[in-house]
């Protein structure tokens, strides 16, 4: 899963970090321009791809921290955590060109490097506000709320419980959330879907054929994912003729 989202992820990554490693090698601030071109770039995307891994990080660490807390609180942590290793970065890099950092200045070189990753926080905070589900009103914010911003404009195909987790499959992917099958059920009761088995709920749109062997039923999603119908549940669905 993380594999995945990484994968997902790097492309729009590297085209931001060359954007905003362009545009911050053109001001200069800090009096970086005085490394001159390109070193002022290589600085700049250098130090931005450190940020980005350093974001992907603090993402896996906080999505289970921090769940229930509003989004705004959840990016000024992520953006103070971003800044330590980004602040790393820069004085080894300053030790490297030049003379390093007392240690009266570092945390001085920390204020400033945290104003860059609070406003392109802020920046990502504004996008997933004006981006947040439009497509999905039906799913209620218990549900979206914890999930990755890239999965939750995408349509819901299944629910499946894992133990004390829920794995939530979207169009775009999936995730595993900490969430009960049945309060994610109760966030999804606006759309057209059905429980198929203790562990599973699936999205009526999002099924693709039909599979019986021994006795038993399997639902195959538009994603590939397959879906168990138990005995108790099948009854019911095919009278909601699913099949």
């Amino acid at each position: 899963m993380i594999r995945t989202e990484f994968i997902n992820g790097l492309l729009p990554a590297l085209a931001t970090i060359l954007v905003l490693g362009s545009f911050l090698s053109v001001l200069g601030p800090y009096q970086t321009h005085q490394l001159g071109f390109p070193g002022v770039w290589f600085y700049w995307t250098g130090l931005m791809c450190v940020g980005w891994l350093s974001n992907t990080l603090v993402t896996l660490v906080l999505r289970h921290i921090t769940g229930d807390w509003p989004r705004l609180a959840h990016y000024a942590l992520a953006s103070f955590l971003i800044s330590i290793p980004v602040t790393i970065g820069v004085a080894s890099i300053q030790a490297l060109i030049s003379r390093p950092f007392t240690l009266e200045a570092l945390p001085i070189v920390f204020i400033f490097v945290w104003v860059i990753s609070a406003a392109v926080t802020a920046l990502g905070w504004l996008m997933d506000r004006r981006n947040a589900a439009p497509e999905a009103p039906a799913v209620g914010r218990a549900l979206l709320d914890k999930l990755p911003p890239r999965l939750q404009r995408a349509p819901l195909l299944a629910l499946q419980s894992e133990d004390h987790y829920l794995r939530v499959h979207t169009a775009a992917g999936d995730a595993l959330i900490l969430m009960r099958l049945s309060d994610a059920m109760a966030a999804a009761e606006g759309l057209d879907g059905r429980q198929t088995h203790r562990s599973w709920w699936v999205a009526r749109a999002a099924v693709d054929t039909v599979s019986r062997g021994d006795g038993r039923a399997t639902l195959t999603l538009n994603n590939g994912v397959q879906a168990p119908v138990s005995r108790t549940h099948a009854p019911g669905l095919r009278e909601a003729g699913w099949y």
